[in-house]
């Protein structure tokens, strides 16, 4: 296995091949000193030999010790000092979130180095050139993939009581008192007006037999005999077809005035009307509580999920036209608009400072527990997979330099 090999493996898979080979070495210089003790009277060279071998054996076996004992037991037996990993799990926990406290999640900390992150220059850049590089690829990915795993049914009732309860807090009644306030002053409410007498002619029409029928069905028996029942219908229907045709054409028609005159009662009422406001929250929280209205919410949810989906996966298509064009010019605009940029800049130091002051310490409390709650093996298994491969290299060094320091020994001992 040569190094581009051993590169391509995952760290715990990269570990247990370095463990394999040192203990490999290891079982070698068992080997060659047992050789070299037989064979030391046959010459002064095996001497040289058995020298390097049963130094390399002792160095080997200290730095097998210590690298195991930082994880486990040496061989189950119960020496002191050895397992420290899992035995100071907690402590380390502890000091991992004393880290992280320090070093990145202090309020101050992190305001000193804001100062010199450009957050507008980089979201500037972003959208002026949002086809370059690999950002825009994988963030839509991870966009596209955070959406397709979140429990959809679950996700879309809390969209929908977000939504609802949102809808509970607007008091809708003095917004609809300004809207129509508003609209009788600017006379936006002349075609509200015109739609009314124009269905109120229509709905006659639809309904002209009804209206003789209930005619007849009303009258005495005097006016059938006579027939004056027919009369008497036509002539209510005549005079409310008269009646929406007169106030159709004459805009200024006494039952159009006092349509206009309601109308402003009702603004003015809605904006100050305690009951009539209790009566219009009443309606809105009875028809917020309404099936078809949640049916609502739903696939309004459902059709901003699929356009994000629609979105994420196709990025080129997302920022293409005038939404595409309107983001490179914001782009721009955030990078030559030194003001504006300070602006957001300033912005977001102040709104990170304000995560960490608020967040930190729970961050930090999450990471002490986390490592807490892990059980002694878990904790080993992990570190010996970020770092174990190194570890095994020390194992290697230990046996060859301390092969080489026994030869040294072994050749000014000759020498002397």
């Amino acid at each position: 296995m040569n190094r581009s090999d051993i590169r391509r493996l995952s760290p715990a898979q990269s570990a247990r091949g370095m463990r394999t080979l040192a203990t490999a070495m290891l079982a070698g210089m068992a080997a060659v000193f047992v050789a070299a003790t037989r064979l030391d009277h046959l010459h002064p060279a095996w001497g040289f030999v058995r020298a390097f071998a049963e130094a390399g054996l002792v160095g080997g076996i200290a730095d097998w010790f210590a690298v195991t004992a930082l994880f486990r037991r040496p061989l189950g037996l119960p020496i002191p000092h050895t397992a420290i990993i899992p035995r100071n799990k907690d402590r380390i926990g502890d000091a991992l979130a004393s880290f992280l406290k320090d070093n990145f999640l202090t309020a101050s900390v992190v305001a000193r180095r804001m100062k010199n992150v450009d957050v507008a220059g980089a979201v500037g850049r972003f959208l002026a050139t949002p086809g370059e590089g690999r950002l825009r690829e994988g963030g839509s990915r991870l966009l596209a993939d955070i959406l397709e795993a979140l429990d959809q049914e679950k996700l879309g009732g809390m969209v929908k009581a977000a939504v609802a309860e949102r809808m509970r807090r607007i008091e809708i009644a003095p917004l609809l008192g300004q809207t129509l306030e508003a609209a009788i002053t600017e006379e936006r409410h002349v075609p509200l007006v015109d739609g009314i007498v124009t269905w109120a002619g229509r709905t006659l029409d639809a309904n002209e037999d009804m209206i003789r029928a209930m005619v007849h069905q009303r009258a005495g028996w005097i006016l059938k005999l006579a027939g004056l029942d027919a009369r008497l219908a036509d002539a209510i229907v005549d005079g409310l077809r008269k009646l929406t045709i007169d106030m159709a054409l004459d805009p200024h028609h006494p039952l159009r005035a006092k349509a206009e005159e309601g109308l402003a009662r009702l603004a003015s009422g809605l904006r100050s009307d305690p009951e009539l406001q209790a009566r219009v929250e009443a309606w809105k929280n009875e028809t917020i509580e309404n099936e078809a209205v949640g049916d609502w919410l739903g696939g309004v949810w459902e059709k901003s999920r699929a356009g994000l989906l629609k979105g994420a996966r196709d990025p080129d298509a997302a920022l293409a036209g005038k939404f595409g064009e309107a983001l490179r010019q914001l782009g721009e605009t955030l990078q030559q608009e030194p003001r504006l940029k300070a602006a957001i800049n300033q912005f977001a130091r102040r709104a990170t400072v304000g995560v960490v002051a608020s967040y930190g310490d729970g961050i930090v409390t999450l990471v002490s527990d986390t490592v807490r709650a892990w059980d002694a093996r878990t904790v080993s298994d992990r570190l010996e997979g970020a770092v174990g491969r190194d570890l095994q290299y020390i194992r290697i060094n230990g046996t060859l330099v301390g092969g080489l320091v026994g030869l040294a020994i072994h050749s000014v001992e000759m020498l002397t």
